[in-house]
């Protein structure tokens, strides 16, 4: 890549970076996300004062981005993403759902524990760290209690579904177990006895809290209610939120039905490809799975192909279809310490000596996995996907603010992208298999039926074949239909989208407007379109609203 000189800041920057600033100090946790310095002995301030004093200084900086000037094109943009993206998260903040956070997978039950795994372990100093942070998990446990409490009080305000104050506690309660993550955590550090013993005392701590946890979950169960759906207000704010953009939900609903019907006959096509006429997809995808040439024994194999598949993809990306700078030409792919079943990408810190990380989740019993099926989450994590992504903007922080490069992060932009990308590797020949296809429509087929699902839940739409409406029951049964996935993933899965509404369906609309954007760009410049600089323009931007990036491609 061509190097450029480094952007002078502007007083709008500056703004931008002294807010990173405060919320690195109002968020120890993401600071140590980041890789900003900040007290990596505590944990955040989950409690209502907490939550007030980030919105607080949410508020206060929202005001100078609305009075600053803008110097240049970049300004621009800072101005136009900040505005959109603070004064969202202060109505989330004003109607109560900072207090309710309560879900399967992205919630601070989870969030306390996860910032562990960013940790540094290397030398004794490291785990004396560690040590004082475990302490600090009651603290932040504590604070999260009467958040929930505070939300429980009002009863015209939000609150989690019981559904997902059951999965709730039953997370909390493993977290507080005597062979749960804290004391395995505990016990894996090779230091000398003191401090095993500090190490011992701070998982006993976090391991009291999350007791307290469940109790208290327990106590607000008759609070939560039966039903799952959110309703339209509140699903539409939540959409906006994780897509930076106003979508019609209704045309969006009619419009995933739609994109999964052509999927599905996609998926017949390649059955038949695979295994003659006549055989369906759902018998195409048993035998993929019985095809002993297409399978993984074990995390360790796993892990490896995870690593070659990656490495392998950055050696034929670069400088031919993406720049990619040489600071993103390292991916490290790793087995999570935790068995929930989630798959994910965490970023570099800011100065790449924490490289890009790819984790996968494996639930207990689970020792087989299968290629076909994955491929295309290599893809989607790695590069072209999160890291390229991510790490770009981390890369572009000379001429990016501190916000921009680091701290801003939508859904339907980041994962938006990497479904891009999945179907993107496809069209460019990576995904040539025929059985490698099926497992990158497979993933298409998933985020499709969950667009239908999400939306149809939360919303109450009736269903397709006229049969009622939605409900947990029949998005169950819809799920067994539309996805290859085992049991334990899928049922993780539904409970996700019940407990976060909005956010399963920013992946397959954030790649709708992902495509829209690139065609509109391609419209505008005709015979000169390149897709390689399209590609390194619109990331170059760092994650933010898709109705910013529109408009930023537009007069760019």
């Amino acid at each position: 890549m061509t190097e450029t000189p480094a952007r002078s800041a502007t007083p709008l920057d500056r703004i931008a970076d002294d807010y990173v600033d405060t919320i690195a100090s109002l968020s120890p946790m993401t600071a140590t996300q980041l890789g900003l310095p900040g007290d990596e002995r505590a944990i955040d301030d989950y409690s209502p004062e907490g939550r007030d004093a980030i919105a607080e200084a949410t508020r206060k900086t929202l005001r100078e981005v609305e009075a600053a000037e803008t110097v240049d094109a970049v300004d621009e943009v800072t101005k136009a993403a900040m505005i959109e993206r603070l004064s969202l998260d202060l109505e989330l903040h004003d109607a109560g759902e900072s207090y309710a956070e309560l879900n399967n997978l992205a919630s601070p039950l989870q969030s306390i524990r996860a910032i562990f795994d960013l940790m540094p372990t290397a030398t004794e100093d490291d785990w004396a760290t560690i040590a004082a942070r475990m302490d600090a998990v009651p603290v932040g446990v504590d604070g999260y209690i009467e958040s929930l409490r505070k939300a429980a009080a009002d009863a015209d305000g939000p609150f989690p579904a019981r559904r997902q104050i059951d999965i709730g506690i039953d997370q909390a309660r493993e977290l507080a177990g005597p062979d749960g993550f804290w004391a395995a955590f505990a016990a894996s550090a090779e230091v000398p006895d003191s401090l095993a013993a500090d190490l011992t005392r701070g998982s006993d701590a976090a391991r009291a809290a999350y007791k307290r946890l469940a109790v208290a979950l327990s106590e607000l169960h008759d609070r939560a209610p039966e039903k799952d759906a959110v309703g339209r207000e509140r699903y539409q704010r939540f959409s906006r939120s994780f897509l930076g953009a106003a979508v019609d939900l209704d045309e969006t609903y009619e419009w995933g039905r739609e994109e999964l019907a052509k999927i599905l006959a996609e998926q017949d096509d390649i059955a038949h490809q695979l295994y003659g006429d006549g055989t369906t997809t759902p018998e195409a995808i048993a035998k993929l799975d019985a095809d002993i040439t297409r399978q993984l024994h074990g995390t360790d194999a796993l892990q490896r192909w995870m690593q070659e598949t990656s490495d392998a993809a950055i050696e034929a990306l670069a400088g031919r279809h993406f720049d990619i700078p040489e600071e993103l030409r390292r991916l490290e792919c790793r087995i999570a310490p935790t068995q929930d079943g989630g798959i994910y990408y965490t970023g570099p810190s800011a100065d790449f000596s924490r490289p890009g990380r790819m984790w996968w989740s494996v639930p207990p019993g689970v020792e087989t996995f299968s290629t076909w099926q994955e491929k295309t989450t290599v893809f989607h994590e790695g590069i072209p996907g999160h890291h390229l992504q991510i790490g770009q903007a981390v890369y572009r922080a000379k001429d990016l603010n501190k916000w921009r490069s680091l701290l801003c992060w939508v859904s339907g932009h980041g994962e938006g992208w990497a479904l891009y990308a999945e179907r993107l590797m496809a069209d460019l020949g990576f995904q040539d298999d025929p059985g490698d296809r099926m497992g990158m429509l497979d993933s298409q087929r998933l985020r499709a039926a969950r667009v239908v699902l999400d939306i149809g839940v939360h919303l109450g739409k009736d269903l397709p074949d006229g049969g009622g409406t939605w409900n947990a029951d029949n998005a169950w049964a819809f799920l067994q239909d539309n996805v290859a996935m085992q049991s334990d993933f899928l049922r993780f899965e539904l409970d996700r989208y019940l407990g976060w509404p909005g956010q399963a369906p920013s992946y397959k609309v954030g790649q709708r407007l992902w495509e829209q954007a690139r065609d509109e760009t391609a419209a505008r410049a005709g015979d000169a379109f390149d897709m390689k600089t399209f590609h390194r323009k619109a990331l170059d931007l760092g994650s933010v609203g898709l109705d910013v990036l529109k408009e930023a491609l537009r007069t760019a």
